[in-house]
């Protein structure tokens, strides 16, 4: 790999860097797009009952208009990496940009379900190319050390302010302006973002990969994650235990052990053998599944207890989670400059920790419950604890990984982290749904409790307490 002279006040640049672009503007800019792809997951939940009563949806046509984007979005994240590293991350981050920025347009301008439904698929594609890419570029541009754990911080700031705060921001925009303001308003700051990475943005070269991609690998493995995505969706209304469901995981399972063994068998596989003998990798990896399983589920169960069982209205649930927001935003860039000292490891056993314990004091919140004695201390306790979490996982999923896989590496962690995400809140679903009322949300968030100690577990021993910052070939 070459080592280029980087000019005075940028950090070294290597084959495939990103040149030209101002270390700080390529931090804005990754910033501002993941958050707009970000948001997009959870704006739309509280404008629900506005675009059904609009345009005449079902209920069981309704939910596709969240699962639509989460499916396709899960699905194509990994494969949304390795083209970063394949056709460079500056033409991939570009054409996610464009894609994502036309589907907002179709989306909220859509005149029934239907239309509205492929707008929100089509979104989930190009935020699938969109973030992982976004991952990579400033990978490439800072320098493994402070000043990656700085900027990754202030992305973890970023998605931990997407997790809570689109539901601020959708309950804001369907009592204004209107539930199509929900998609239209990416339209403007995605045309913005496409011009400044025309402008600024050199392109890139595709690192050290010079063969062709490897297309049955990304075809069954998008395959089989799409399904995988789709079967925990699917489970929330039919069962865990349906024919239905059983079958789209068995499928799901089937094409990833194909794809499993098409890798073993590739002379240039999708994802490379040494990637998977990294241990920050894997572990990072297993972690934020069961964390993300456990945070959206922490949020999915929070907004349906305050609205179900206090009476909180939309925009007061909405509104109840600017203290988690807040949170996570100081102690995403608290971690960021804790890890160079305390490491990842550790910070994920006490991010996750806090987690368990948040949850945990909600699973005896009682019926009378107040806002400040028993919802705030849980709510704050969970934002610190996420915030620590966002960097850590992002940072240890790039240790020791070489530039020309930090794309897929990207892809890798964010697929897991929105599997986790669909299969924690379908699961805790079942949970809520198998209670009686209170008892419910109780079994509800003891259940999330468990999650987050599990990856306390996962951080604990996958994590070496410190470790050699080569990257791994």
């Amino acid at each position: 790999m070459t080592t280029e002279t980087s000019e005075p006040g940028r950090a070294p640049t290597t084959t495939g860097q990103v040149r030209r672009a101002p270390r700080r503007l390529v931090l804005a800019l990754t910033c501002a797009a993941t958050t707009m792809a970000g948001l997009d997951t959870a704006v739309v939940n509280v404008a629900l009952a506005s675009i059904q009563h609009d345009l005449g949806a079902g209920h069981g046509t309704l939910q596709w208009v969240v699962v639509a984007y989460g499916l396709l979005l899960g699905g194509f994240l990994l494969l949304g990496g390795r083209l970063a590293d394949h056709m460079g991350r500056r033409r991939v981050f570009l054409a996610g940009l464009t894609v994502f920025t036309a589907a907002s347009l179709l989306a909220g301008a859509a005149q029934d379900a239907v239309q509205l439904i492929a707008a929100r698929g089509v979104q989930g594609f190009g935020a699938a190319l969109i973030i992982p890419a976004a991952l990579s570029l400033l990978a490439v541009t800072f320098a493994e050390g402070p000043e990656r754990d700085r900027a990754f911080g202030l992305l973890g700031a970023v998605g931990g302010v997407t997790a809570s705060g689109g539901v601020v921001l959708g309950g804001l925009l369907a009592s204004g302006p209107g539930w199509r303001w929900s998609f239209l308003v990416n339209v403007p700051i995605g045309v913005v973002l496409i011009a400044v990475v025309l402008l600024f943005l050199a392109p890139d070269r595709c690192g050290d990969r010079t063969g062709r991609l490897d297309v049955a690998g990304a075809t069954t493995v998008t395959g089989g994650l799409l399904l995988a995505v789709y079967a925990a969706h699917h489970a929330v209304e039919h069962g865990w235990s349906s024919v239905s469901t059983l079958a789209l995981a068995g499928a799901a399972v089937v094409l990833l052990a194909l794809f499993v063994r098409i890798e073993a068998r590739s002379d240039g596989p999708l994802v490379p053998a040494a990637l998977l003998r990294n241990r920050s990798l894997v572990a990072a990896n297993v972690t934020a599944f069961l964390g993300f399983c456990a945070l959206l589920s922490f949020i999915f169960v929070g907004s349906l207890l305050m609205q179900q069982v206090l009476g909180y209205s939309p925009w007061q649930a909405g509104m109840a989670w600017v203290a988690t927001t807040g949170t996570i935003v100081v102690a995403a860039v608290a971690g960021a400059r804790l890890v160079g000292r305390v490491g990842v490891r550790s910070l994920l056993l006490v991010g996750l920790g806090l987690v368990a314990v948040g949850a945990l004091w909600l699973a005896r919140i009682p019926a009378d419950a107040g806002f400040v004695s028993d919802l705030l201390p849980a709510f704050l306790l969970a934002g610190v604890g996420f915030g620590f979490c966002e960097p850590a996982v992002q940072l240890g999923a790039l240790s020791r990984v070489a530039p020309s896989d930090t794309g897929l590496a990207s892809g890798l962690v964010q697929t897991t982290t929105e599997i986790g995400g669909a299969v924690g809140v379908a699961a805790v679903s079942t949970v809520l749904v198998a209670g009686v009322g209170l008892d419910g949300f109780h079994a509800a968030f003891a259940f999330v409790t468990v999650l987050a100690l599990l990856g306390v577990v996962t951080a604990a021993v996958g994590f070496a307490r410190r470790g050699p910052t080569a990257p791994v070939r």
